[in-house]
This record gives C-alpha cells, sequence and structure tokens, in this order.
C-alpha cells in the first residue's frame, strides 16, 4: 500500500505545476512561475483533495490534469490519465448528439454540457456517473467533472419498477404496458429484421366477481396471483427463444393482456390464447378453497406499421366484447367485417334522430291480394332509409336501433302520419273503387313510451282516413302475454275501430287460447309456413304444412278472425293457400314493396298471379 501511495504522490506532484501555471493570478510573473502564489497552492490542494472526480481537459479534449477521485472512479492512477482523450474515459462519443455537444464546448461556443453514462470499471463492475462540462475562466481549459449516481440511479429504477408493476401480481402493470406496446409500434421496433408484426391476447376472467363477493378481496388476490403466475407460464412457452419473449400484464380488476412483439402470425396468436383458456380453466387450490373459473379473450394480429395503440387497444376491447357476448368461456379471433358492421350499427344508431327531422326516411307499399279475387285489398307500409352514406336501408337495418334508444317513438309516429296519408290519397284519386286499408308495423315501445292512442286519433283526424283502413301490425312475441297498458291500448284502439294484426303469427308463444281474449283482427302467418307449400326441384311439399295451415285458419275464422299469408312466391303456393281458405297473400308473387305511384295503378285491377 505505501509503495501505491508514493507512486500515486509522485503523479499528483507532476501535475500541481500545471494547475498553478494555468491558473495564476493575473500578477504572476511573465514566466509563468507562479508555484510560490499562495492562491495557487491553494487551488492545487482543493483540486487534489476533492471527492469529486475531476480533471482539466485542453481544446484538444486531451486531459492535462486529473485528480485523484477520479483515478480512483476509473481504476488508474492520475498520472495514466494525462493525455489521454477525456471523451475516451467518459465515454461521449457514443451519441452523436452528446459528441456535438462536446465538441461545441471546447471550442467555446457552448457554455455547459451535462449527460449520464455507464463506466466500466476495470474490476467489472458499472458505475453510473453523472459527467460535466464546463469552461474555467481566464484560461482555454474545460473542467470535466464526474459524479457516481449509481445509488440514485437504483433508487429510481426500484421506484419505477413499484411505479410500473402490480403490487398484487408483481406483473407489469397498465402504464409499463402501453409503454411497451407504444415502443413496439414505433418504426424502429419493426424495421430490424423482425415480422413487422403485432399481437395481443386480452381477457378478463368470467366468474371472478362472484369469488371476491363470497370469499372476499383476500381470496380474489390469490386468484389473481396464481391467474398470473399460469399466464406468464403460457406466455414464457409459446415466446420460448425469442428475446425479450412475450409481456403479460394486469391492466386492472381482473382484466389481462399478453403482447406478442413480431408475431408470427394469426395463428400464434390463436395457439397462444387456446393454452391461456386451458390453463386458466384449470382449477385453483387456494387457501384451503378448491376455485373453479374460466376466461374470455379477445384476439388481435395485424401489421404493426399503421397501427396504433389507441386502435388497437379498441379492436381487442371489441372483440374481448363478443368473446363474452358469444357465451363466455372462449377466444374470439377479430373480424373486421363484424367490426364494421358494429361500427355502421353506432354511426346508425348517432344518426337515426336528426335523420328523421332530415327527411331521410320514405315509404314503400307492399300490397295485400284477396287469394279469391286478385284484387289488392290492402297494403304495407315498409320504410327505407335513404341514408348519404351507406344508401337505401331496409328496416332491418336500423329498427331494431330504433328500439333500443327509443327513436322508434318518433320514427313511428312520422310512418304511421304518411301511411295514413297516402291512405286517404288513394281513396281521394280513387273514389270508384273499394278503398285499400294500410297496415303499419307498431313496436311495443311505443305502447310504452308514447300515448299511441292519442296519437293515432289525431292522426285519423287530421288525415281525415276511416279508422276501418288502418291495421297496426304488432309480433306475436309482444302481443302475446300483453297485459296492463298494452292490453289496455290495444282495446282501446280496437274500439276506434282500427284493425290489429298479428305479424309472424307461428313463430312465438303460439298461445291460441289467449287469441279469444285479445282485440286482434287478423293473423299474418310467418313465411315458413308458405315456404312448406313450396315444389323445389327433386321434392315434394309436406303434407303436414297444410295441414296446419288449415287447422289455424279454420280456429281463425271460427274467432272472426280472417287470415294473411307472407311471403307468397309461386301461383302454386297462392293455388294451395286459397284451397284451405286462407284469405289474402302478400309476397312476391304479386308484388315487390314499390312506390305509391305503382300501387295506385293497382287499386281495382285484378293481379296476374290469379
Amino acid at each position: 500500500m505505501g509503495g501505491t501511495s508514493e507512486e500515486t504522490g509522485s503523479a499528483a506532484d507532476s501535475i500541481r505545476p500545471t494547475i498553478t501555471e494555468r491558473h495564476a493570478p493575473v500578477s504572476a510573473s511573465p514566466s509563468g512561475q507562479g508555484v510560490g502564489d499562495p492562491e495557487g497552492r491553494d487551488f492545487r490542494a482543493a483540486f487534489d483533495a476533492a471527492h469529486l472526480p475531476m480533471a482539466l481537459v485542453d481544446r484538444d479534449g486531451s486531459v492535462v490534469a486529473a485528480n485523484e477521485a477520479l483515478a480512483s472512479l476509473l481504476g488508474s492512477a492520475p498520472g495514466s490519465l494525462l493525455g489521454q482523450q477525456a471523451a475516451d474515459l467518459v465515454d461521449l462519443a457514443a451519441e452523436a448528439r452528446t459528441w456535438q455537444a462536446y465538441r461545441e464546448v471546447l471550442r467555446g461556443r457552448q457554455a455547459r454540457l451535462r449527460c449520464t453514462r455507464r463506466l466500466k470499471h476495470p474490476d467489472g463492475h458499472s458505475v453510473w456517473a453523472e459527467v460535466t462540462l464546463g469552461p474555467v475562466p481566464g484560461t482555454g481549459d474545460v473542467l470535466l467533472s464526474v459524479a457516481d449516481v449509481s445509488d440514485r440511479r437504483d433508487l429510481q429504477a426500484r421506484l419505477r419498477h413499484l411505479q410500473m408493476h402490480d403490487p398484487v401480481t408483481r406483473l407489469p402493470n397498465r402504464a409499463l404496458f402501453f409503454e411497451r406496446l407504444a415502443a413496439a409500434l414505433e418504426a424502429s421496433s419493426y424495421e430490424r429484421g423482425g415480422t413487422g408484426r403485432i399481437g395481443l391476447c386480452y381477457l378478463d376472467l368470467d366468474g371472478f366477481k362472484a369469488v371476491n363477493d363470497t370469499l372476499g378481496h383476500r381470496v380474489g388476490d390469490r386468484l389473481l396471483t396464481a391467474v398470473a403466475a399460469r399466464l406468464t407460464q403460457c406466455a414464457d412457452q409459446s415466446g420460448y427463444g425469442r428475446t425479450g419473449g412475450h409481456l403479460v400484464a394486469r391492466l386492472g380488476g381482473d382484466e389481462f393482456a399478453l403482447l406478442v412483439e413480431d408475431s408470427t402470425g394469426t395463428e400464434e396468436l390463436v395457439d397462444l390464447a387456446r393454452s391461456v383458456l386451458a390453463a386458466v380453466q384449470e382449477p385453483f387450490e387456494l387457501a384451503g378453497q378448491r376455485l373453479s373459473v374460466s376466461a374470455s379473450i379477445g384476439v388481435v394480429e395485424r401489421v404493426a406499421e399503421g397501427t396504433s395503440a389507441t386502435g388497437l387497444m379498441q379492436a381487442a376491447d371489441t372483440t374481448l366484447y363478443w368473446a363474452k357476448a358469444d357465451g363466455k368461456a372462449r377466444w374470439t379471433l377479430f373480424d373486421p367485417e363484424r367490426n364494421a358492421h358494429r361500427m355502421t350499427r353506432q354511426s346508425l344508431s348517432s344518426t337515426l334522430r336528426p335523420a328523421v327531422e332530415r327527411g331521410e326516411f320514405e315509404l314503400e307499399y307492399q300490397p295485400l291480394v284477396d287469394l279469391e279475387s286478385g284484387v289488392v285489398r290492402g297494403v304495407e307500409a315498409l320504410v327505407r332509409w335513404n341514408h348519404p352514406q351507406f344508401g337505401t336501408l331496409t328496416p332491418n337495418r336500423f329498427i331494431g336501433i330504433a328500439e333500443e334508444d327509443g327513436s322508434i317513438v318518433q320514427l313511428g309516429q312520422w310512418v304511421l302520419r304518411t301511411a295514413c296519408r297516402q291512405a286517404r290519397r288513394w281513396q281521394i284519386e280513387h273514389p270508384s273503387d273499394s278503398p285499400v286499408f294500410v297496415s303499419v308495423n307498431v313496436a311495443v315501445r311505443q305502447v310504452w313510451d308514447s300515448d299511441l292512442v292519442g296519437d293515432v286519433a289525431e292522426i285519423l283526424a287530421d288525415t281525415g282516413l276511416a279508422p276501418q283502413l288502418l291495421q297496426l301490425e304488432l309480433t306475436e312475441s309482444a302481443v302475446m302475454g300483453s297485459a296492463g297498458r298494452p292490453l289496455q291500448a290495444l282495446q282501446a284502439l280496437s274500439d276506434m275501430g282500427v284493425r290489429i294484426a298479428i305479424d309472424d303469427f307461428g313463430t312465438g308463444y303460439s298461445n291460441l287460447a289467449y287469441l279469444s281474449r285479445l282485440p286482434v283482427s287478423v293473423l299474418k302467418l310467418d313465411g315458413s309456413f308458405v315456404r312448406g307449400f313450396r315444389y323445389e326441384e327433386g321434392t315434394h311439399p309436406n303434407p303436414a304444412d297444410e295441414t296446419i295451415v288449415e287447422a289455424l285458419v279454420q280456429l281463425a275464422h271460427r274467432l272472426g278472425l280472417t287470415v294473411t299469408a307472407e311471403c307468397v312466391e309461386t301461383a302454386g303456393q297462392a293455388a294451395r293457400l286459397r284451397r284451405v281458405g286462407c284469405d289474402t297473400g302478400q309476397g312476391w308473387l304479386y308484388s315487390r314493396a314499390v312506390a305509391p305511384e305503382r300501387i295506385a295503378e293497382m287499386i281495382g285491377a285484378r293481379t296476374a298471379a290469379d
């Protein structure tokens, strides 16, 4: 140790004249001999004794003086540092931006540089160092100082780990997941020879809430931890051999995500989802309890370029919703077509109400033909939406949405008023012909959420249409079992003279005994019965269908009801329906839904289907 100290002292002595010379007071002699100057000696002593590692660097970047603290930090003797390039000692050339800033400080064009570097000690351990460079006043030199910030970095790393990891499962949390996801989607992440694709399995547990509610949150947390371990095992097995593997994260509650960078395709994600599903469904033994849960998983796999973190998560969330809606305990792959339908549905829902005010709807009418005479007895009003983006939409595209969000009330009032006005116009324009009735579909929500009886009375009064020329159609499932307000409304409408029809009869409850207690005038047989009347190539009509229809027709007639057959497409069907006593038919055999002008041409004329 003594030899080492002496050697170190000799090296320090060799530096001192340089330090004194470069930092002598202005009054120092031109010869530069300031060794005896007290201020110079104080500077030398402070420089050598300082605990902060320091060095003086000339304009060329060479070390002209170094103290023992720096030598100790770098595992060298002070003398061995003289003449070396400072940039090499503290790794300033590793980054282009730092190197450029360093050169500017040496040239006096930049006042200060501060950066953090990871330095390698000769004994093998690493040191995190904060490097600072600044000019020494009155000289052309630069003072280099190096602070060991390893402890601070370690503390920051531990704090970051706590901030970025879930305290229950120890998995990466939502913040770290999105940080990794954003990094994976950056261009640099898929321009390094990877596949350029990314995949995500987004899942939550089916039945987890029941565990929390019945067994408590402590058991729930243990279950989450056990699930996390199984997910990690699945990810490790799937990503074996990959650099970094797959990221498993807990996003909150019972939601987890498995991120697959550089995915090889949909098959890889599906295999991972299957393994996860199987692993989670295996029973858990926790605190003496045997627990069984399952998972619903949304699977998304796509090209990374052009994909945003928000877009990927929205797709995953949508797909997870599908998995749950389809019955839970399953994985579901993202389907662009299904998603497009969902997006279309959302778009329609948001624009449906104002579309009524903008006049985007119109009515077409399909004739209801007397099967004996072939004369048009009535028409069914069918609404169409002339959507500015999606074109003409039929009712099956938007009526369900309207019923869900309540806009069916506003739309239904418009349809009812428009249809009654049109029926009255036909009556006025064809005074010598028997007037045709108009049949309008009514949703149950119109009965509950509006004064349907009052609306009908007002519209009939305004248009001048007789109540007997208006028929309201409700589905069988809506009418059967009606009580309270719906039944009272139907009775009031019937008392008013309005005809009530049960649409799609035979597909719902088919409670025949209940018909006698309902104010119903018409049964409309569902098209599934009528289709059984049709001869197909190589087949014959089912005799049972004719027997059923004949029985329904006879029952209806005994109850004072008339019967309309829907979906009549052939003359053979019409003939058989006429033979069993059906009153009217509706279908493409007679006409598709057409504009009011075409109906006007049919009024009073026999159809060509006879």
